[in-house]
């Protein structure tokens, strides 16, 4: 049986005019990139600047439009790799749509090898005032953002903790022009200590704990915590099961989702369904069957039911 073939994919984000072409144009003429593998390249809009295949080896390059988010489907991508039989993809996506349609319109046997995020340092802080959602959309999952056209008189700290909040581990890099660029080596120390053996995370440290959490688990196994949150039963838990968690808010209402981990506590169904508790517990690495992995499983050593605190949306503020 001949296994699937399996298709890299080299995704570049951000908003219009924010140097994406460029870059997509410098990685096609960069010898070491293009060495022959046949290349789709799919255009998610048209800026002022436009791919000049004249500069690259273009009978292996194969340009194509995508003017209409509609068209993004599983089906479409399968019918252009079984028509062109492209090794790999590289991707200028549109700043206006949102990138979990992408990610849904992947067929399985497309990998995103790489994302990067791009921005104008001149509109950047504008466009996130005024568009947070699709801000957060860009920054939530790249490897690298690059704010292109950095000055020299612009705070690094505005853009760095508009970028952190959103995605505490990517790399940033501010260019100032032409092979003269600068990585943030900005600290972001966590508002507790990590290096502790027992951590109590307080409601104004919840969002960051959590993101923190699910992004580097390895350096809570062992630590016993202390955390306020909302229990919830049922839902294909075990009996002497819960979670605990809270709702977040990232940027604004419609973003807000629940984070929580699952406990391990005999007495479980003494808690109340959707009410608010303190838990001290150690934070174990084991397969659950919530996850369908390993992962942070709590062991319960305390628990007790609390009235909800002021603020019971989590924020990052």
């Amino acid at each position: 049986m001949i296994g699937r073939r399996e298709i890299p994919v080299y995704l570049f984000t951000g908003f219009l005019d924010a140097g994406k072409t460029t870059f997509i144009q410098e990685t096609l003429e960069d010898p070491q990139f293009n060495t022959g593998e046949k290349t789709l390249v799919l255009l998610c809009e048209e800026g002022e600047r436009e791919l000049d295949p004249s500069k690259f080896a273009s009978q292996n390059v194969l340009i194509m439009t995508l003017d209409d988010e509609d068209e993004l489907t599983p089906e479409y991508l399968k019918k252009l790799e079984k028509e062109i039989r492209f090794e790999r993809v590289i991707v200028e996506y549109n700043g206006m749509w949102l990138l979990d349609n992408f990610y849904g319109a992947l067929p399985e046997n497309w990998t995103v090898y790489q994302e990067m995020s791009f921005a104008d340092s001149k509109t950047f802080l504008t466009y996130n005032n005024n568009m947070r959602n699709l801000t957060v959309d860009k920054m939530k999952s790249p490897e690298t953002i690059v704010f292109k056209n950095f000055d020299r008189s612009m705070d690094k700290m505005e853009f760095h903790k508009v970028v952190r909040v959103i995605n505490r581990r990517c790399q940033i890099i501010y260019e100032y022009g032409p092979d003269d660029i600068e990585f943030d080596d900005i600290e972001d120390p966590l508002p507790y200590d990590i290096e502790a053996d027992y951590i109590e995370i307080e409601d104004k440290n919840y969002a960051i704990w959590y993101t923190d959490m699910n992004e580097d688990e390895e350096k809570y196994f062992g630590k016993t915590m202390k955390i306020k949150g909302r229990t919830l039963l049922g839902g294909g838990l075990d009996d002497d099961e819960f979670v605990i968690g809270r709702h977040i808010m990232t940027c604004c209402v419609e973003d807000i989702q629940f984070g929580g981990l699952v406990a391990k506590y005999k007495d479980s169904q003494t808690l109340e369904h959707g009410g608010w508790a303190v838990m001290t517990a150690k934070v174990e690495k084991e397969f659950n069957h919530m996850y369908q992995s390993v992962g942070p499983v709590f062991h319960v050593i305390n628990v007790e039911k609390v009235e909800a605190p002021e603020e019971d949306v989590a924020t990052f503020y």
